[in-house]
């Protein structure tokens, strides 16, 4: 199955099911136009601790500035102001 039409979709979902349990990919059409792709779910793994080490190690060479809750709320506020003007409240 390479394509599907936005009316198939009800009517061929046991199909698309298969491709995509068979890790293939498939095109969706709508009115003759390729809209979009839809692909498996990349599942994602979890964790290790040698994984959390690592970012660890990362976090310190980048050696940010440690701020307080106060200040980030205060930088997200000046944000906000910057993006959305006074009317936000």
């Amino acid at each position: 199955m390479n394509y599907i039409t936005t009316t198939d979709l009800r009517t061929k979902s046991k199909q698309l099911v298969k491709t995509l349990q068979e890790g293939g990919t498939v095109n969706l059409l709508h009115r003759s136009k390729i809209i979009g792709e839809i692909r498996p779910k990349q599942e994602t793994r979890a964790l290790t601790k040698a994984d959390i080490n690592e970012l660890k190690e990362l976090a310190k060479k980048l050696n940010l500035p440690k701020i307080t809750y106060r200040e980030r709320g205060k930088n997200y506020r000046k944000h906000l102001m910057v993006k959305y003007g006074k009317g936000l409240s």
